[in-house]
């Protein structure tokens, strides 16, 4: 029977580190660009031209600040499996009682398929825009994708890791055209890295940008990641191993930075200085492009970055299924089954809205992705930081006073933002519906997602208290 302790056991240390300065980094480079996929996906994008249109270059800042934070929690993603050598739905199952570690895997699992009908719609609306293909074949083509990967992950970790690099390089080559093309007033530009919220709209977008910045998944796919190289296990190895993915995040976040701001600049210069003040739909910022800039190129490279980004990031939803799989149950399926109901559990519901409510509610079903992945974060992002600073099991790698200060700071911002845009939304639906017992249920399912957010912060602290008072 193979180990199942092992977080992604078919890749588990297979990349060797190379001999020589040079060679050594680039051992170390590629799981952080995994990991930016997810931050270019198209809720983020849906922010980024909201943001742009109506406020022009005003809120790149808060990009920057949710790069830096995003930048923070990967890195403790890192440390977490390079120091432990296990990921967070392993640690999670070590610390929490099975009935809650269920609810927790279920939880991943609906972000996971959440952050994949993202994917699937954004990869659709770019097949339609440049192809003209309707949405519902566009969702059903994405399906093909699943032999992709199958075969990605034949061939190894780097080749899939140099697959995804490729994707990102070919994406942000479309953005500096469309920048290019666009002619953005880069004094202007510079103005909006300083901070300023104009008004409370400004303040509802911002929360929008930082609350679809950090995946949940992205935090369960890097503490596995790192596994897959050869790390010695004495001290300085695991120092130089922090060392070299900690530039391997910061090179790959901001590359991630490089196409939101990018977006949102493309807004500005193209939408907000022609009047353009409400676009938040990718089509309509499709179509403005070409009639704005006056030309073909612009509105395409728009379609195939998109198109690109979505299938960039269904390799790492996949990855990220199997680890909270594994983690969370210790149950290994066959790759293609666990790839199609992966894929299943995000087609069907596009599927279903398509069908019944018409192409004009694929909007609606990306901002309800969304608020499913903000439900999910704060599970992932506090049992992060109790683990990293626990030196019972870190040891001297456990985070100082001031990492510390900084990680739960962020935690406590994107929970309460996400907190908000969650209740705003479910008000909204509530409002909107007719049915009391739908209603109910909704309150219910707010509270009761409290209940759970509150265990999960506290029950480390009372397990380590215990461990404290036993040693006494």
């Amino acid at each position: 029977m193979p180990n199942q302790s092992k977080s992604l056991e078919d890749v588990h240390e297979s990349v060797q580190i190379k001999k020589g300065k040079f060679g050594k980094i680039l051992s170390f480079f590629g799981p952080a660009y995994l990991i930016s996929v997810g931050y270019m996906d198209p809720g983020n994008w849906a922010t980024d031209l909201a943001g742009g249109s109506q406020f022009g270059y005003t809120l790149i800042w808060v990009l920057l600040m949710s790069n830096i934070m995003a930048l923070l929690l990967q890195s403790l993603c890192t440390r977490l499996g390079i120091v432990r050598r296990k990921d967070l739905a392993q640690c999670n199952r070590e610390t929490y009682p099975k009935g809650m570690n269920l609810v927790l895997y279920i939880l991943a699992e609906i972000a996971i398929a959440a952050c994949d009908l993202a994917e699937i719609l954004g990869m659709a609306i770019g097949l339609n825009l440049l192809f003209g293909i309707d949405l519902i074949y566009g969702v059903l083509i994405s399906f093909l994708d699943t032999f992709l990967l199958l075969y990605l992950q034949k061939l190894g970790m780097r080749k899939m890791e140099l697959f995804i690099v490729g994707l990102i390089t070919m994406i942000g080559l479309c953005f500096l055209t469309e920048m290019f093309l666009a002619k953005p007033d880069f004094g202007e530009v510079a103005k909006g890295f300083i901070p300023s919220i104009p008004n409370s709209a400004a303040l509802y977008i911002s929360i929008g940008i930082i609350g679809a910045t950090v995946m949940p998944h992205n935090l369960y796919l890097h503490s596995a990641l790192v596994q897959t190289r050869q790390i010695k296990r004495d001290d300085f190895s695991i120092k130089k191993a922090l060392k070299y993915n900690f530039w391997d995040s910061a090179i790959a976040l901001n590359l991630a930075f490089f196409v939101n701001a990018a977006i949102l600049i493309l807004a500005s210069s193209v939408f907000h200085k022609n009047g353009y003040h409400d676009v938040a739909e990718l089509s309509d910022a499709y179509r403005l492009l070409g009639t704005t800039l006056g030309t073909d190129l612009a509105p395409k490279l728009f379609a195939v970055a998109l198109i690109l980004a979505g299938q960039s990031s269904t390799v790492t939803g996949t990855l990220a299924g199997q680890i909270v799989m594994e983690g969370y149950l210790h149950l290994r399926i066959n790759p293609v089954l666990r790839r199609i109901l992966t894929r299943l559990l995000a087609v069907v519901p596009a599927v279903v809205v398509i069908l019944i409510f018409g192409e004009k509610e694929v909007g609606s079903l990306l901002i309800f992705s969304q608020v499913i992945l903000s439900m999910q974060l704060a599970f992932a992002v506090i049992p992060l930081i109790h683990f990293v600073s626990d030196k019972a099991k870190m040891g001297s790698f456990a985070i100082n006073t001031t990492t510390k200060f900084f990680a739960w700071t962020i935690a406590f911002i994107i929970s309460f933002l996400n907190a908000q845009l969650v209740y705003e939304e479910v008000n909204k639906w509530m409002a909107n519906s007719e049915s009391y017992t739908l209603n109910i249920f909704l309150v219910a399912l707010e509270i009761g997602l409290l209940v759970l957010l509150l265990l999960t912060f506290f029950i480390p602290i009372m397990l380590k208290k215990n461990e404290e008072n036993q040693k006494e």
